[in-house]
């Protein structure tokens, strides 16, 4: 009965059971067609837009969600239980270990980096027709060392393999993987990178790994430092000439001695220079 509803909605787009296979078999291998990827995945994308509630229809029976950006032209596969951006969830379906590939942590630290960049770029309007952005090598370099205390893989044949695979996953899009040890080198990222990491994890990366974090503790000490060196200074010379404005020697600055005429209380500067020599320091974002 389903082969026949199949066959007859094939019929009406003139699409054979080969086509409709080939579209479903590229989409559970790979879990995404890019219409700018090359030309074989244009012509799947477009087929696709024939097929869109047909290939709907057959995938919800296993439980997969299907993500399709008409914007950006891509479209993926989500696993039973996993979070669509842009869906509601579905709290029916539980999570299974079919369909999911893992991720192992050079991936990962470099598809949170790629996602900084991409935000970066975003907010400074960087962003070509298609929502990607280019992103040179070395950046991408240290803005791994900035955010993850991490680098790329020195030997050429693991770094290799580590762009291949976010390449397979559409992430990016590298002209020469020979030239990656290059850091004159750009790659493109695309806005699927913006599904992988959302924005909350995102905002906590930046937070705990800020690097302008330390300005405001640097910046303190130093005035601390400075204010402590006034202090001294003033004790000195209050100390060899001693005025009616000025407490004498061996007088905390913190705690004014009294005088006999109240009417004429001294000027406290060497209180004034302490309350200086402690300023208050901004707790670091860094975390031990």
């Amino acid at each position: 009965m389903m082969l026949t509803t199949i066959d007859k909605e094939l019929d009406q787009e003139g699409l054979s059971q080969r086509d409709f296979s080939e579209l479903l078999v590229r989409l559970l291998d790979y879990g995404v067609i890019c219409r700018d990827e090359s030309q074989i995945e244009q012509q799947l994308y477009d087929r696709y837009l024939r097929l869109e509630e047909l290939v709907g229809d057959y995938l919800s029976l296993l439980g997969i969600r299907i993500q399709h950006d008409r914007r950006f032209q891509f479209v993926r596969l989500y696993p039973p239980g996993a979070q669509v951006p842009g869906m509601v969830d579905d709290e029916t379906a539980q999570a299974t270990p079919a369909f999911r590939s893992r991720l192992n942590q050079n991936e990962v630290a470099l598809i949170l980096v790629l996602r900084a960049q991409y935000d970066k770029a975003l907010r400074e309007g960087l962003v070509d027709e298609q929502g990607c952005v280019m992103v040179s090598l070395e950046a991408l370099s240290i803005a791994m060392k900035n955010l993850l205390k991490r680098t790329l893989p020195d030997n050429l044949t693991e770094r290799k393999t580590l762009f291949r695979r976010l390449k397979q996953l559409r992430l990016v899009q590298i002209s020469n993987d020979d030239d990656l040890t290059n850091s004159d080198m750009w790659l493109r990222v695309r806005p699927m990178i913006m599904s992988y990491v959302s924005d909350q994890v995102l905002a906590e990366l930046l937070e705990e790994k800020n690097p302008a974090a330390d300005e405001p503790v640097v910046a303190a000490e130093e005035n601390t430092a400075a204010a402590e060196t006034d202090a001294e200074s003033a004790q000195e010379e209050s100390a060899e000439e001693p005025t009616a404005e000025q407490p004498a020697a061996g007088i905390s600055a913190e705690q004014p001695a009294e005088q006999e005429q109240p009417e004429e209380q001294p000027e406290d500067n060497n209180g004034a220079a302490a309350a200086d020599a402690e300023p208050h320091k901004p707790a670091s974002l860094f975390g031990e």
